[in-house]
């Protein structure tokens, strides 16, 4: 064999040494480059999938919603009393909650809530009271005419008041006139200091107020007859709108 035989034999097996090195990490590389391509295109999901979240709103959206809807109508929290049961094994302590609501526009209502926990028996109070609404007449921003309610042992009388006076009342009665949204008031409670007999006592007498136009119907007299001329011209605007 001559030399450059040898040499071009030598050569080839050299280049096939190599070949066979360089291969293996060629198809190693391979893989860990589709891998890396996967991981970023998996990651690449990810950030879409986020910003779909952030797009969305998540849940503070729908949270945003149940704020609104609430916003509806003004609720004051009265009072709220720890009570206990007696049982076999020793007592339960639960919670009760009484929840005035209204829409600050002449319509309210009262509810009674009993859970073991504070949140739960307000809920339950609110849903109460949002089913018991009932409309209350109002003159301007005060009542028609004096009123006295009672409810068990409380006894509470309502009067009506200027322009500017303010509402003058506890803090139960006063829960009521402002969910009903009198801002213009007299009140005395006669009887009871428990605040739940002040309340219902107070929802008694807003529940006797009549309408001036209804008590001239029912005698058969004009308006004029039966009302003030101030009580007569405040009707007037309130049904102008203005």
């Amino acid at each position: 064999m001559t030399e450059a035989n040898k040499e071009k034999d030598t050569v080839s097996a050299d280049q096939k040494a190599t070949e066979a090195v360089a291969a293996p990490a060629t198809e190693a590389a391979a893989p860990a480059a589709a891998d890396d391509r996967r991981g970023g295109a998996r990651r690449g999901e990810r950030g879409d999938r986020g910003q779909g979240r952030g797009d969305r709103g998540g849940r503070g959206g729908r949270d945003g919603g149940r704020e609104a809807e609430k916003s509806q109508f003004v609720e004051r929290v009265v009072t709220i009393n720890r009570v206990s049961k007696v049982v076999k094994g020793g007592r339960r302590f639960s919670f009760t909650a009484l929840v005035v609501v209204g829409d600050g526009n002449g319509m309210v209502g009262v509810g009674y809530g009993k859970a073991k926990e504070v949140p739960a028996a307000i809920a339950k109070g609110v849903e109460e009271a949002k089913k018991s609404f009932f409309r209350v007449p109002r003159i301007g921003s005060t009542i028609p005419h004096r009123v006295q309610g009672e409810a068990a042992a409380g006894v509470v009388m309502l009067r009506p008041a200027s322009a500017g006076t303010g509402v003058i009342a506890g803090g139960p009665v006063r829960a009521v006139l402002e969910c009903v949204g009198i801002h213009d008031i007299l009140s005395k409670s006669l009887g009871s200091s428990n605040a739940i007999n002040i309340v219902h006592a107070t929802v008694d007498a807003l529940k006797r107020l009549e309408e001036p136009a209804a008590v001239a119907a029912r005698r058969g007299l004009p308006l004029d007859e039966v009302a003030p001329p101030a009580m007569v011209k405040a009707l007037l605007n309130q049904k102008a709108g203005v």
